[in-house]
């Protein structure tokens, strides 16, 4: 498949690395010396030029394009960057956008901007953040099919009750599954003896409310709580995404906004939160509200160096838990560094959005774990499957690769997965598998079939919450990914 890129920052480098391998990637920046970067570090054509001049998407073949993605930090050119490859050929576009007044615009008409897909940055972290919110002892979480099963990725700490355990002993419900651990950088495929030591990070797959019940066993004290004070510091798109979706959910927050017109405007949108227009510096005035006391404390200031600020402040007045918001990828380990429980990195969660519709494959979904070393991936069987019929012990034996089948949901209903379960047409697959493997995974998931791009998209925050609702995209039932025609 042959992909364009406009932009070189951290989302669209992001993204060619992910794609590079597998696909003919083209990258499209301004700057030069970022242009010649990337072509050095992943071996890329580079093109130095406008992404929005027909001149360099001339140059770039744009009629020979299937996959067009304007990740720029700027919105507006993206989205005329997309309108003029659609005005040249007929590739699939997709926009990167910050504004969630472009993306409701596009969602309310499917002919707007020219663009197919629409990834909205700033609402995706607002989403993440909601979600990590709602599960206390959670570092990522993820839904997948329509919000029957759970990803959840935990840290475990010295004094957890699970700490010494081995996985037979804290895998007590018959709907999760121990898929991976990450210890000192390194993953490991569990098994019954493995034991689950401090500063362990350990993915698990289940049913909503296993996932729930094993975070309880974590964290006793703080699992089964759902968070009554929530204070967050900032009234930017992020922060005020995040208080929409909790209001929406029946959160209270106090946001803190130090911007007297921002934050009039935000206690106008905000009936169900307590907006205080004040120094998120002031640490006499924290101290006084009692930040303190709040079960979580998210910081989504405007700059990461405020935040780290704001991260530093608000562990040290003992602040139960923080969740920071991170633009930089480079400063998500300094944050963790100096104290934030969970980092959300919007470019990050961007990426691997935008990554996951270059699958020639049935990817329904795709999880973000804090490593890159391996992916939750989901895919819908059909009977033209390879998977098709395959036992899952035959299938692990034989992959090659470390691979774990965490969950399988079958009209609906989870099927707990074992050895000698054999996998069957319809059955939707959540599948622990190391990143470079994934393309041979959903290569098998596809092998045989003929589909067309159709748009698509996550699911929200609030969508995750019910665990009923159908999820339909651009008229089509159950289709969250989108894929490319194969012969």
């Amino acid at each position: 498949m042959r992909v364009v890129i406009i932009g070189a920052g951290e989302v669209g480098t992001a993204v060619a690395e992910n794609l590079a391998p597998n696909h003919n990637v083209v990258v499209i920046d301004t700057d030069d010396d970022r242009s010649e970067q990337v072509k050095y570090d992943l071996d890329v054509l580079t093109i130095t030029g406008d992404g929005t001049s027909m001149g360099t998407l001339d140059d770039a073949d744009i009629g020979e394009t299937d996959l067009f993605l304007a990740c720029t930090d700027d919105d507006r050119a993206n989205i005329v960057a997309c309108g003029t490859a659609k005005a040249m050929s007929d590739p699939f576009t997709i926009a990167r956008t910050k504004k969630v007044e472009y993306f409701r615009t596009w969602e309310d008409s499917d002919a707007a901007f020219d663009v197919d897909f629409m990834v909205c940055t700033d609402l995706q972290a607002a989403e993440d953040v909601v979600r990590v919110i709602e599960l206390p002892t959670a570092i990522s979480v993820d839904p997948f099919v329509g919000g029957l099963v759970t990803m959840a990725e935990f840290k475990i700490d010295a004094e957890s009750p699970v700490a010494g355990q081995t996985i037979a002993d804290a895998d007590r419900f018959e709907s999760l599954t121990f898929v991976g651990l990450f210890r000192n950088s390194e993953m490991k495929l569990p098994d019954g003896g493995s034991i689950l030591q401090p500063g362990d990070q350990a993915v698990v797959v289940g049913s909503p409310r296993s996932v729930r019940t094993f975070a309880s066993d974590i964290a006793p004290e703080t699992a089964l709580t759902k968070p009554e004070d929530i204070v967050i510091l900032g009234g930017g798109e992020v922060g005020y995404h995040t208080a929409r979706l909790l209001e929406e959910q029946g959160y209270e927050t106090r946001l803190i906004e130090e911007d007297e017109s921002r934050a009039r405007e935000l206690a106008e949108k905000l009936p169900g939160s307590v907006v205080i227009n004040q120094d998120t510096t002031d640490v006499d005035f924290l101290a006084r509200e009692n930040v303190a006391e709040a079960d979580v404390v998210v910081t989504a200031l405007k700059t990461d160096e405020a935040n780290l600020f704001g991260t530093v402040l608000t562990r040290r007045l003992g602040a139960d838990r923080v969740i920071s918001v991170v633009e930089r990828v480079d400063y998500v380990m300094l944050f963790t560094e100096i104290g934030a429980d969970v980092t959300v990195n919007p470019r990050k969660v961007t990426a691997k959005e935008i990554s996951r519709f270059s699958y020639d494959s049935i990817a329904e979904n795709i999880g973000v774990l804090d490593s890159d070393d391996a992916e939750v991936i989901e895919l819908q069987l059909t009977p033209g499957s390879d998977l098709t019929g395959a036992q899952i012990r035959e299938l692990r034996e034989g992959f090659g690769a470390p691979l774990v089948i965490g969950a399988i949901t079958r009209d609906r209903n989870l099927v707990t997965p074992r050895g000698d379960t054999i996998l069957q047409a319809g059955d939707n697959v959540v599948a622990f598998v190391e990143t470079d493997s994934v393309g041979r995974l959903t290569a098998l998931a596809w092998r045989s079939l003929t589909r067309a791009w159709v748009p698509a998209r996550r699911l929200s925050a609030a969508e995750s919450a019910d665990t009923s609702r159908s999820q339909h995209s651009g008229g089509v039932d159950e289709i969250v990914g989108v894929s490319f025609s194969v012969d």
